[in-house]
């Protein structure tokens, strides 16, 4: 199991905890003093009261919870959220408010899934033209046309 540091910045942070035995992610709670709203079609940035130190040639994705989008619109507009490496603040959560009506966040609810997720860093190579592949430039929804279907047959 990887081990990552965590310091607790606020006393009432509730710390990141997976749900599940199996759970890819680890809920994260908002850390607040007072309850915060958030008006419909508006964002707030909310406090974890906790700072991660991850091992190098890891990263940290920052994702919303499915309940919060299906019962109320809640979402994060940069998903999935990055915390880098060598990142040592405050993890704070972007949320966005999808929905026809007001949200309020409360200290200690569940605002979002932390996934730790191996990366790598690339050397780009400059050459002069690309391989070929069956799919080609093909993008944006190419494989739902007939086109595309007609080629796998």
């Amino acid at each position: 199991m990887l081990k990552v540091k965590i310091v607790r910045l606020n006393k009432q942070a509730v710390l990141p905890v997976y749900a599940t035995a199996h759970a890819a992610g680890m809920d994260i709670s908002a850390c607040l003093d007072v309850p915060v709203t958030i008006e419909p079609s508006a964002t707030a940035l909310i406090p974890s009261g906790f700072a991660l130190e991850l091992p190098e040639g890891y990263e940290a994705q920052l994702r919303p919870r499915s309940g919060l989008a299906l019962r109320s619109l809640i979402s994060l507009p940069n998903t999935p959220a990055t915390i880098d490496a060598d990142y040592r603040g405050e993890v704070k959560v972007i949320l966005i408010n999808h929905g026809k009506s007001p949200f309020t966040v409360n200290h200690g609810d569940r605002i979002a899934q932390m996934v730790v997720a191996k990366v790598e860093q690339v050397s780009f190579e400059e050459v002069g033209e690309l391989g070929t592949t069956v799919r080609g430039e093909g993008g944006f929804g190419h494989t739902g046309t007939g086109i595309h279907r007609k080629q796998q047959k």
